[in-house]
């Protein structure tokens, strides 16, 4: 996701560095409420350095992705960690008396360098991972992280922003100028800046400890991801629909397995094979090289790692004051509280796994009466769940398939972003914006009534060797009004699909379409943004989730289906009967959907309001979920050897839970569409979603944005009505 140079520095949060970029900006002059930022004679003298170099070409200047040398990261990001520091130390030891201007604005302007830098590291580290790359990562990690320490830990630094936060100045500021000023306060506040002598330096040390604990611990995850493969004959392709027949024996043939076809450890090849294969066996052994990444034992195993990380995680929090981790991680949220959180998982939580009961008995009558002689397992579920659709609903998820093709759907997104955000999206074909790999394409965005230019797109579609799994977005340069020069947005999407052989439409599941069409959500949340300072861009990240699941729900208008989900070999538009039946189905297989996201989120959250001495991380795992009432037949949707979104890196940490507090307002703001008068495409209510959603981004608290969106809060009432639960009140 994105974030500013200060968001990176000052928050425990660095999950992924590849966050915004931002142009340089131009030289401004001296005055008493400004600071002359020093430039870095090493920065002057390192041009031949291919990071440190300036952006240039078109669209204001754009990363020379062509031109990025790995040789040269460490030296760039020392250059400009250097750089910044200085900037820093300038801010924090200026005679004149802190103000808004020459502290907070003058800390949202440093960090040019590092903003042109982070983007580079951010594709080696998340899309074209590789041994050479991981080995300068583990240089680098122990550096960054002293870098944050220092800034966080700048007494003279953090006594300015206090200045300017306790201080007469700041009833005169802007409601977005007040808000500013106080994420930054917070930011050093609640990372150890009120810290003194062996707590500060502590504080420090463990913060250290941390960022490599969470690299090695999403390095040992690649490593299992890339290293178990299943390798398929032509006798073991039972059940398996063409496309992915294809695009499995393109995968082992870039593998060096010419003739095979391999089976990958991600999401995206080992649900379609769960669903279709009808090779039992073959469906344990996929399953499990997929449940067991981080579980397998000798070095690349992490539950060691976990267990250190929680018990660091605890100890840091606790040198701040707070009870456990949970408690610090929620208090900046929406939520507020752990016991918030909790309160509306457990309101879901009885109804997703009674739903679950009646989709395991729906499967297992099914599998009785072909005689299966079974009985359900979680390498079963997707197998027979899709046997119940087709039973149930008489839709058939690979007769759907051949109305999902990759590009159809991109041409979708970008009609759906045209109705409701005016954007236009135009691609650049004439290689004018440099990409990291063939597989990357780009589109200009404009503004369709004026033509102004807005940004560009970035698309990397496909799994390959070093990519990390999994889909999401970012961006390179994001949103700001500091200079002159109004900045073009670079917003990023990454998927995982697998490529199909050379010439041959890539069809998707609904769920990896409306994946698609989640990640292009946070892109327009990106493209949208008409804030004045980095630092506001983006949201709490139990809100910003918000936005891309609402876009999902474009993926089922009529107006998307009639016209771009097209058969991939006649070209006709899907027929009404079937668009019916998927809308007939909308509330199919709920349960298994919902539990699964739910045992993550809830082991998330116990493992970080619990004492973690000694704590075994899978013993903890079973024992929990037995508690819980799990239902034996699915597992946690990530679980916690190989769960990267809390232990790569702090950015969802004690946080999944917010999927759910975003789709509590999603369900709302869905209904408020549906009852327009124009539907999902009137123009009155896309008007307010981009004033009160997309373009204040974090300028304005999420509640109030919601309300002044709504008129009201939300309620979880409307998310048990999309999932087909009954209300809590019927369940008691």
């Amino acid at each position: 996701m994105q974030k500013t140079l200060i968001a990176v520095a000052c928050s425990a949060a660095l999950a992924v560095l590849s966050g915004c970029g931002q142009a340089p900006s131009k030289s401004e002059e001296t005055s008493q409420n400004q600071v002359q930022t020093p430039t870095s004679s090493t920065v002057e003298q390192s041009t031949s350095n291919s990071l440190l170099a300036d952006w240039t070409g078109p669209f204001k200047g754009v990363p020379a992705f062509d031109k990025m040398n790995m040789v040269d990261l460490p030296a760039a990001m020392e250059a400009g960690i250097a750089e910044q520091l200085a900037e820093f130390d300038a801010i924090a030891t200026q005679q004149a008396p802190a103000t808004f201007e020459n502290t907070i604005v003058a800390m949202e302007k440093s960090g040019k360098t590092l903003d042109r830098v982070y983007p580079y590291y951010g594709i080696w580290r998340s899309n074209m991972s590789s041994a050479e790359f991981r080995e300068i990562q583990g240089q680098i990690v122990p550096k960054l992280s002293a870098f944050r320490s220092k800034i966080t830990q700048n007494e003279a630094l953090f006594q300015r922003i206090e200045a300017v936060y306790k201080g007469e100045e700041f009833a005169t500021l802007t409601p977005a100028q007040q808000r500013l000023t106080q994420i930054s306060y917070d930011r050093f506040a609640r990372n150890g800046a009120t810290l003194e002598g062996e707590a500060k330096q502590r504080y420090a040390d463990i913060q250290a400890q941390l960022a490599e604990l969470h690299t090695q611990f999403g390095n040992n995850v690649l490593h299992d991801e890339q290293s178990y493969v299943v390798y398929l004959t032509k006798e073991q392709l039972g059940g398996l629909p063409e496309s992915f027949i294809k695009a499995a024996s393109s995968a082992a043939e870039a593998k060096g397995e010419a003739g095979k076809y391999a089976i990958t450890n991600t999401r995206s090849s080992m649900s379609p094979f769960l669903t279709y294969s009808t090779e039992r066996e073959l469906r344990e052994q996929v399953w499990t090289n997929y449940y067991s990444r981080g579980d397998n034992g000798g070095e690349h195993d992490n539950n060691a790692i976990i267990a250190e990380i929680l018990k660091l995680r605890d100890e840091r929090v606790g040198l701040l004051g707070y009870d456990n981790y949970a408690e610090w991680r929620l208090e900046d949220r929406m939520a507020k509280h752990p016991d918030n959180a909790m309160t509306l998982m457990e309101q879901v939580w009885p109804a997703a796994i009674a739903r679950v009961a009646e989709e395991v008995a729906d499967m297992q009558a099914i599998a009785d009466a072909d005689g299966a002689d079974i009985t359900i397992k979680p390498w079963d579920y997707r197998f027979y769940a899709e046997k119940v659709r087709q039973a149930k609903y008489d839709l058939d998820s690979n007769e759907v398939k051949q109305y999902l093709q990759l590009d159809k759907l991109r041409e979708a997104m970008f009609y759906v972003a045209g109705r409701v955000f005016n954007f236009e999206f135009t691609p650049i074909t004439d290689g004018s914006v440099p990409v990291f790999h063939d597989d990357v394409a780009v589109w200009q965005v404009t503004q369709k009534q004026t033509g102004e230019l807005v940004g560009l797109w970035y698309l990397d579609p496909f799994a390959r060797e070093g990519k990390r799994s999994g889909a999401w977005a970012t961006t390179y340069r994001s949103h700001e009004l500091l200079t002159d020069d109004k900045p073009v947005v670079l917003a990023s999407n990454n998927s995982n699909f697998v490529k199909g052989s050379p010439g041959e439409p890539v069809l998707v599941s609904w769920d990896d379409a409306e994946t698609f069409f989640h990640e292009f959500g946070h892109a327009l949340h990106y493209l949208s943004s008409d804030v004045a300072y980095p630092t506001l861009n983006g949201g709490v990240r139990d809100y910003t989730e918000f936005q891309s699941q609402l876009l999902e729900r474009w993926l089922s208008t009529d107006e998307v289906i009639s016209q771009f989900l097209t058969h991939v070999d006649t070209g006709a538009p899907m027929p009404a009967d079937l668009q019916q039946k998927i809308k007939n189905a909308a509330t199919f297989n709920q349960g298994f959907a919902t539990t699964e996201y739910l045992a993550s989120a809830l082991i998330d959250m116990k493992l970080h309001t619990t004492d973690p001495t000694d704590i075994d991380p899978d013993a903890f795992e079973r024992d929990t979920l037995t508690a819980m009432g799990m239902p034996t037949e699915l597992v946690m949707r990530h679980r916690t050897p190989h769960f990267g979104h809390i232990f790569s890196g702090e950015g969802y940490s004690a946080g999944y839970y917010g999927y759910m507090w975003a789709e509590v307002l999603t369900s709302d703001a869905g209904e408020a569409f549906a009852e327009a008068p124009g539907g999902y495409y009137d123009e009155a209510m896309a008007e307010k979603l981009r004033q009160h959603l997309f373009s204040v981004q974090n300028s304005v608290d999420p509640a109030e944005a919601y309300r002044a969106f709504r008129g009201a809060d939300a309620n979880v009432e409307a998310l048990m009505r999309d999932r087909g639960f009954p209300l809590p009140s019927a369940m008691k």
